[in-house]
């Protein structure tokens, strides 16, 4: 019996070593953690309980069968993050340089299944050179059969991609299919096809960082949805993330306990609005000062500006948040900000999550690039996530809504719950000047200014709105979290569905 014991720990011993000590010490090297270590920060201590240590791989062509390490280059298994249960899998660079064989896709579908079977999210820790090539087809078929489970598992469990080396070639595909995506500078990337192939295919000369790093896939692609500066800082900012998110779409949000009163009055938002309608003024503010503590999770903080997207809590729960940004492109809505807020609100209610949306959108971004670009569809695309959520949805209009964007931002013609707008809301189709020039274009300039002062009167407030039934209430703005902790209250037991059907043909 003490043999066999003994024979075991020499077999754990070999897997938990990995490529070796020297591959170990050159990825400490990088700066990096070995993929063990990545699991040791991300989940709570002891928690970890790690299948398929054993897995060796299959293939026999180009001396491969001499070189046979257990694992085969990705840890996987469950553990809990707080205190509850997520499944997790993490490439070892080490080992193959973490590239994927199919015994190592093997590994990764049978917690992915598990995950799906008990409804817990799943967690991906990248780190991998791609493809094995030694294994040709194989390694291909392993991708393809990971890429379906992320398709099956869309919408039933949340999804997290943490790239935190290389991932390249198809390896792209399943952290795109999943539901959020963090990376780390200055270590990790993603592209289809490297440097060397952009230039012998376009002559464009392009490092791996500026074509596919961290900053380019925040800023620019908004292919991620954060960056952060190391492994250890991105692992607890997914310790933090996770803990916002429901574990599948069946179960509800998570509630913690909050000592912060659901009914707190905050004085300072009721001189948030400046006294020129053209006049920015961060919107953070309001969000931070609605929500529990202040714990506001941003997500593409640094893509799309104009709109803000991220998590926060209000009694303790969860709550998607959607708000439109002055600060940035007077908080027009663009194509980037519609298919940000777009798949955001989809994933909210996917996951039944309730969605929070303050407006102050003077209408779509206007230009020839934009609409050229397809503003038209990708505008649709936000459009048709509020119209089609059943979650609830709670809407504060603090200044312009005008246009088509008044009714895109979550409107009570798209089936908003409940409605409000602070005293300073504006509703109307247009700005007063614009909408007078339109209506008395022939007028000397002594009338325009009077008509432009009579339509502001009438229009540049919350009160016609109101008096059809499409604001619920002018609320005071230091009551914004009563009102809205509230509303959630109330509707926390709120039932509607959407009719049959297969599924919807959202504007892609």
């Amino acid at each position: 019996m003490l043999e066999a014991l003994e024979a075991l720990e020499k077999r754990r011993a070999a897997a938990r070593a990995g490529g070796g000590e020297k591959r170990v010490a050159a990825q400490h090297a990088k700066g990096k953690l070995t993929a063990r270590e990545r699991l040791d920060v991300f989940l709570d201590e002891g928690s970890f309980e790690e299948l398929d240590m054993y897995v060796e791989h299959n293939c026999v062509d180009f001396g491969m069968p001499e070189q046979v390490v257990p694992g085969d280059g990705v840890v996987t298994g469950s553990g809990t993050v707080n205190g509850r249960l997520v499944y997790v899998f993490s490439q070892d660079f080490t080992v193959f340089g973490g590239s994927l064989s199919e015994r190592h896709a093997q590994k990764i579908c049978k917690i992915m299944d598990m995950a799906m079977k008990v409804g817990a999210p799943v967690i991906g820790l990248n780190d991998s050179g791609g493809a094995r090539i030694q294994e040709g087809v194989a390694s291909l078929g392993g991708y393809a059969e990971v890429f379906q489970r992320n398709v099956l598992a869309s919408g039933v469990v949340p999804q997290l991609s943490l790239i935190m080396g290389p991932c390249a070639g198809g390896a792209v595909y399943s952290p795109a299919m999943t539901d959020f995506i963090f990376m780390v500078k200055d270590s990790s990337y993603m592209f289809v096809t490297g440097p060397d192939v952009v230039k012998t295919v376009t002559n464009e000369v392009v490092t791996q960082e500026e074509l596919g790093g961290a900053i380019t896939h925040t800023t620019k692609s908004s292919v991620a949805d954060c960056a952060f500066e190391n492994d250890i800082e991105a692992l607890l900012a997914a310790r933090d993330f996770v803990d916002f998110l429901p574990a599948n779409n069946r179960t509800g949000v998570p509630a913690r306990p909050s000592d912060d009163p659901w009914d707190r009055i905050e004085p300072s938002l009721d001189t948030l609005i400046p006294p020129s309608a053209n006049q920015p003024y961060d919107m953070h503010e309001l969000i931070v000062r609605t929500l529990d503590d202040g714990d506001f999770f941003e997500l593409q903080p640094a893509h799309a500006g104009n709109i803000i997207i991220g998590f926060g809590r209000i009694e303790g729960r969860t709550v998607g948040v959607v708000a439109n940004q002055p600060m940035v492109l007077a908080g027009c809505l663009d194509i980037n900000s519609s298919k940000k807020a777009a798949r955001f609100v989809r994933f909210c209610d996917a996951f039944e999550i309730p969605i929070v949306t303050f407006v102050d959108v003077p209408g779509f971004l206007p230009g020839v690039g934009q609409e050229h670009s397809g503003i038209i569809k990708h505008g649709a695309k936000l459009l048709f996530a509020y119209a089609e959520a059943t979650v609830p949805k709670i809407t504060v209009i603090t200044r312009k809504a005008y246009g088509g964007a008044y009714d895109v931002m979550a409107s009570k013609h798209l089936r908003g719950d409940l409605n409000y707008a602070w005293p300073t809301a504006e509703i109307a189709v247009m700005g007063a000047k614009g909408a007078v020039e339109i209506i008395f274009r022939s007028k000397d300039p002594a009338e325009v200014a009077a008509r432009t002062a009579e339509y502001e009167a009438r229009f540049a407030n919350p009160f016609v709105a109101a008096s059809k039934g499409f604001i619920d209430e002018v609320i005071l703005p230091h009551s914004t979290r009563r009102r809205v902790a509230l509303g959630l209250r109330k509707l926390r037991n709120k039932k509607l569905e959407n009719p049959w059907k297969k599924h919807d043909n959202i504007p892609l």
